[in-house]
């Protein structure tokens, strides 16, 4: 069992949201853990790390930035044969480009192998999904996240080719939007989330949301292109 969610460390202190450490990564566990508002990150010699972060980032999908340059991405890439969107098609690759791409300002990455195996097997589960833009028959880059009922869980997104993650986000929210899920999990505040609409709520709102939310009829993840039409009209 976790701690309570209120122990975890607060803002100001050397690891704010920090809740507990050691574990496992069993499914069992992830769902335990997603369920409550807490989440695994931690580095390459530590032991798993579990978050509970107070205030907590979330998309709200009524409250995505479609900027007018990304809507004519999508606009153009309707018209484009070569280019789709599917999902599921690829978690294993989705999942293992996203821990191998360089990303500016980091030296390594949180998504350890045994991170990967863990999601892997969530994604066996089917708790855990991917989110993917494929051109000319070449993975050009994807998200993956968690979903449990009908809340839904960010984990991280990568690109080969321009705008290829920012396209997988914007089918996401179409495909959220479509199926009545208010908000997306970002876990942390960063700049580029904030930018696509992202902000933070408090902790006890999100896991009262998340409680509620994990209840619902689960949804059938595939991608259909009416749900560009939920994208373009935020």
């Amino acid at each position: 069992m976790f701690p309570d969610i209120t122990q975890a460390w607060p803002i100001g202190s050397e690891a704010p949201g920090l809740l507990a450490a050691g574990g496992s990564l069993d499914v069992a566990s992830l769902l335990r853990a997603y369920s409550n508002g807490i989440f695994p990150w931690y580095s390459q010699g530590q032991p798993i790390l579990w978050w509970s972060t107070d205030p907590r980032m979330v998309l709200q999908v009524s409250h995505f930035k479609l900027h007018r340059s990304l809507k004519k991405v999508i606009q153009r890439f309707q018209a484009d044969a070569r280019c789709e969107i599917r999902i599921d098609s690829a978690f294993d690759a989705v999942i293992e480009n996203c821990a191998g791409t360089a990303r500016d300002g980091q030296s390594g990455t949180w998504i350890l192998p045994e991170m990967v195996e863990a999601y892997k097997a969530l994604h066996r589960a089917g708790y855990a999904h991917s989110v993917e833009t494929w051109i000319d028959g070449a993975l050009a880059g994807g998200l993956y996240c968690v979903a449990i009922g009908k809340a839904v869980f960010g984990e991280s997104m990568f690109a080969h080719r321009t705008d290829a993650s920012k396209l997988a986000l914007a089918a996401l929210v179409g495909f959220c939007r479509c199926h009545g899920v208010s908000l997306i999990d970002c876990q942390q505040n960063t700049p580029h989330l904030a930018s696509m609409g992202a902000g933070e709520i408090p902790r006890s709102q999100f896991v009262t949301g998340v409680r509620m939310d994990i209840a619902l009829e689960p949804m059938v993840w595939y991608f259909d292109p009416l749900y560009w039409r939920y994208t373009l009209d935020t």
